[in-house]
């Protein structure tokens, strides 16, 4: 019988899909949960996922596409 591995502590994340303004979307876009909630709500994750997408873009020689919105994923 095998045993189920737990999450370390602090690891909790937060599934986004992101909608590009040229009409592409990216699904299941992973946010620390930390940085969400507060009176900023669900902006700090558009941050992250723009830097993170810079890093992407800097890597494939392209610019980066510009986030239309966010929607949280089920």
């Amino acid at each position: 019988m095998s045993r189920l591995k737990q999450k370390a502590s602090g690891s909790a994340i937060t599934l986004f899909d992101v909608y590009y303004e040229d009409g592409s979307r990216s699904s299941n876009r992973k946010v620390a949960s930390a940085l969400l909630g507060g009176l900023d709500g669900d902006e700090p994750a558009r941050q992250a996922i723009e830097e993170q997408d810079q890093v992407i873009a800097a890597k494939a020689s392209r610019s980066a596409a510009v986030i239309k919105k966010l929607i949280r994923s089920n």
